[in-house]
């Protein structure tokens, strides 16, 4: 059957994937978590390099002792996939691809962040177009432009799904008529399945479970769907449509509660159950006021969850702990951000926040409290979530990517460098407490 394949085939990745890695949009697990374990800083933090790179939102991910990143081409209507040895910078290949025209506000550049699995990077641009590149030299292997073949309507900020690989497939929100989400063949980029007609939608997907009650969780134009990811049958479907259409958060699984968020309609608990031996799900509790523009929430325990919520009126970035049986806020801190921050949980439960503004956070979870260990300021303004591997942390800001050393926790231990390839590496560098810092208009 199918779906013992692709569970096999997830088991095999799942064992061989090194625990350095942040492979994927939100990291190795899809939650916003990493087994590394931070300390507190004094002072600035070291860099260790920086690269210039073109505009865009698209996270750096990090896979075999490589940095992919996603970007816009200068004075191109291009987009380009750069890879760079993730120890001293050096870039390693670029493939660009032509895509159509497109203008937009906060930017031209892909909003979705690449995905790498059994080498092979699977990117989704802005204006729709799914790529599969060869990890090692970046040669294209195969392409889909979504928005023609599948004539999936145009988002106002653009195409913003990060592909999620399960097993041999590559899913995603395209929103087409019939083909709201889409299942490819990770190998040749061939549809295995389509599904619905709820339209586009900026969020992207996670899967959990085993089997046949694997499920694969997408928040839609119209509300949160699950499905198997192997055949693209629907479990359940809950109504959650924004105002907007701005629906750009990830679903959040705490235990046996699903969390999902959007800008204008706040956020809703869903219980996962089981009923004759499908996966279902039910409300449990709704808060309208806990608005997300695209800060994924990350949970911390089972019994508490910390987001940055936004408001479409005051414009400024909050961080609330809420309780995930009951999303109640628990207690909050304004003014992380105008409209984002982005949250990263450690392997000792700590959060690591980069705030829009280019700031670095450690804070202490307590749901009593805002409790902050360290602070520096590691690159200018960004939307961008960062990627924590090997003791590094690597981040993107309008122009560039940038490698930051972080203190790990006391017998956390660090892991092993790959050796340096080419000109020696220069001694670690502070960030200047002046950087400059683009503004949000």
């Amino acid at each position: 059957m199918r779906w013992c394949c692709t569970l096999a085939t997830l088991v095999a990745l799942s064992a061989t994937a090194p625990a350095a890695d942040w492979p994927q949009w939100l990291g190795p697990k899809r939650d916003g978590s990493s087994p590394e374990k931070v300390a507190p800083w004094q002072g600035p933090l070291k860099v260790l390099w920086r690269q210039p790179v073109g505009e865009g939102h698209s996270s750096p991910v990090v896979a075999g002792g490589t940095v992919y990143l996603h970007f816009k081409a200068k004075d191109k209507e291009a987009e380009v996939l750069q890879a760079f040895d993730a120890a001293d910078g050096k870039p390693l290949w670029s493939t660009p691809y032509a895509r159509d025209p497109y203008k937009g506000l906060f930017g031209s550049g892909p909003r979705a962040t690449p995905a790498v699995v059994k080498g092979r990077v699977y990117t989704f641009g802005i204006t729709g177009v799914l790529t599969c590149f060869d990890a090692k030299d970046g040669k294209q292997l195969w392409q889909v432009a979504t928005q023609k073949e599948l004539k999936a309507p145009k988002l106002f900020f653009g195409a913003s799904c990060s592909p999620l690989v399960d097993g041999n497939l590559v899913l995603l929100n395209v929103g087409g008529k019939g083909t709201s989400v889409v299942a490819f063949h990770a190998e040749s980029g061939q549809i295995v399945w389509k599904k619905r007609d709820d339209g586009p939608s900026y969020s992207s997907p996670i899967a959990f479970g085993k089997g046949q009650t694997r499920q694969a969780v997408f928040l839609t134009q119209q509300g949160i769907v699950a499905l198997h990811p192997a055949d693209g049958t629907v479990f359940w479907q809950f109504p959650f449509k924004d105002k907007l259409s701005e629906s750009s958060t990830t679903p959040v699984r705490v235990g046996d509660l699903l969390i999902g968020s959007s800008i204008t309609i706040g956020s809703v608990g869903l219980r996962l159950k089981t009923e004759d031996g499908k996966p279902q799900a039910a409300e449990v509790w709704k808060a309208p006021e806990l608005t997300c523009y695209f800060s994924t929430p990350i949970a911390v325990g089972k019994e508490h969850v910390y987001m940055v919520n936004g408001s479409l009126l005051a414009k400024q970035a909050i961080l609330r702990c809420v309780e995930a049986s009951s999303g109640k806020e628990l207690w909050k801190k304004p003014g992380v951000g105008t409209y984002h921050a982005s949250l990263l949980r450690t392997g000792d439960d700590r959060l690591l926040m980069l705030e829009e503004r280019g700031g670095l956070v450690l804070l202490q979870p307590d749901p009593k409290e805002y409790k902050e260990l360290a602070r520096a300021k590691i690159c200018g303004q960004t939307w961008a979530h960062p990627a924590l591997a090997g003791g590094k942390l690597y981040v993107r800001d309008a122009g560039e990517l940038i490698c930051v050393e972080l203190p790990p926790a006391a017998g956390a231990g660090k892991a092993p460098k790959k050796p340096a390839k080419g000109a020696a590496v220069g001694p670690p560098r502070t960030v200047p407490a002046g950087d400059a810092v683009w503004r949000l208009k």
